[in-house]
């Protein structure tokens, strides 16, 4: 039977986009029928394989986008969420081989789960994409995404507190006018696709609140002191309103959490 944390390597090291994607949902079957061994049992790779396509650059070398008013706009907009979610599946398929053995298996459900959840959404957003004359790989793309997988391969702790509850949990604070964005520009096509994709975030969100709590519990951590000192350590980044405290709420993301700290 081969493990968990062989599939996953494997997943990683696929550089097509949309082998890939099939690669995750692949993992997420296998996981699901039984056919992995519970074994993180091989080194997950430093960095996972890409395509050559899209172009990365530094954050200071990404082109404006706009607010997404022309088509223009709205296409910069798609292609740099469809990298956001690109990157995704390889960071939550990192997440299961690299830590998934410290953990019982509902966590490997949760995160084989996310992975799923992401390649559907870089398959919706690359389909709209192509709708729209253009496909993933057409334009320049954030380079820095794998960042906080890099300086959190240490800490399962750490992962939790800086990637499900700082960056998606970033997600959940900008989606809904992105959302209205759209809308505005008559759109609605692109609106219903990250609708769909904002309920989700919510659910991974979720994940990471719940497994970041279950490891401060068994390392006897009170979590949001914790949290803080995490985000001050790890991420290079600052914590900005305006937060979408409803939906962190519904996360378990409480303001206890993050107002306190807030920029």
């Amino acid at each position: 039977m081969t493990s968990l944390g062989e599939a996953a390597r494997a997943v990683l090291l696929t550089p097509d986009p949309h082998d890939k994607r099939k690669a995750a949902r692949s993992l997420a079957r296998a996981w699901r029928q039984a056919r992995l061994a519970h074994r993180c049992d091989v080194r997950m790779p430093d960095q996972p394989a890409w395509p050559a396509a899209p172009e990365l650059l530094a954050p200071n070398q990404m082109p404006k986008r706009g607010k997404g008013g022309s088509e223009r706009g709205r296409i910069a907009l798609l292609h740099a969420l469809a990298h956001i979610e690109f990157v995704a599946i390889d960071l939550a398929v990192d997440m299961v081989g690299r830590f998934g053995g410290e953990f019982p298996p509902a966590f490997v459900d949760d995160w084989i789960g996310v992975a799923a959840d992401e390649a559907m959404h870089f398959a919706l957003l690359d389909r709209r994409l192509r709708a729209l004359g253009s496909h993933y790989g057409a334009l320049p793309a954030h380079a820095g995404l794998w960042e906080a997988a890099q300086i959190t391969t240490d800490d399962a702790l750490a992962r939790l507190a800086i990637v499900p509850m700082v960056l998606e949990a970033r997600g959940l604070d900008v989606t809904p006018a992105t959302i209205e964005r759209f809308e505005a520009a008559g759109d609605m096509v692109s609106a219903a696709i990250l609708s769909r994709i904002y309920v989700d975030e919510i659910r991974h969100v979720s994940a990471g609140t719940t497994w970041f709590g279950w490891l401060c519990d068994r390392r006897g951590f009170e979590p949001a002191v914790t949290w803080q000192s995490l985000v001050k350590s790890r991420f290079r980044g600052s914590l900005k309103p305006p937060f979408n405290d409803s939906a962190r709420h519904d996360a378990g993301l409480t303001q206890e959490f993050y107002a306190v700290i807030a920029s």
